[in-house]
């Protein structure tokens, strides 16, 4: 099986996106699966992202290399986002082949709060804070890289973050709902 994980902007959110999503797969049993990051076009921000003519581009040009298509971006504390990811999946249907897929997610708040997930908290954080900030990777992702003195590395701490925190993934499925909810689509798509 093929993924193409679709950021609003590869250039950090890769080093998070890419081994939460390998995570996810081995979670449900699936290691034979390939796994890239959109790199081509650059969509440069969520409002690319939520463009659906970008998206074509991308279901069009990636189209018979890849069985699920996976966008993921930010929720950014926008009530309707997942309304707006909803819309753009229906749109999708009609378009990827047969037997093929496009899913969108939102992270809450932040993909970086995914990362979070899988860490120990700095005295005096609460999950449920974190969760409910609107900036938590100024607030909270960026201090603890900075604590731990990541700053200088790939994706500004992003990359080493990430891979450790999936070491915890059931961690991170369980602090983020919408990670549960992502793995069982893709579990019932893969079992369709």
């Amino acid at each position: 099986m093929n993924i193409l994980i679709i950021p609003e902007d590869f250039r950090k959110d890769q080093f998070i996106l890419k081994p939460i999503v390998e995570a996810l797969l081995r979670h449900t049993g699936q290691n034979q699966t390939k796994i890239r990051v959109c790199q081509d076009p650059l969509l440069g921000g969520i409002g690319e992202a939520l463009k659906w003519d970008r998206l074509l581009e991308i279901i069009e040009n990636y189209d018979w290399q890849v069985d699920l298509f996976l966008l993921c971006v930010d929720r950014d504390g926008k009530p309707g986002r997942k309304e707006t990811l909803g819309h753009l999946e229906q749109l999708a249907r009609q378009k990827v082949r047969a037997g093929h897929a496009f899913f969108a997610e939102n992270a809450w708040q932040e993909l970086e709060v995914w990362v979070l997930a899988g860490h120990d908290l700095l005295p005096g954080w609460q999950w449920h804070r974190i969760r409910a900030e609107i900036d938590p990777k100024e607030r909270y992702f960026m201090p603890l890289v900075e604590k731990l003195g990541l700053e200088d590395t790939p994706g500004e701490g992003r990359k080493i973050m990430a891979e450790k925190a999936t070491a915890r993934y059931s961690r991170i499925r369980h602090r983020c709902p919408e990670i549960a909810a992502m793995e069982g689509r893709i579990q019932e798509w893969i079992g369709a």
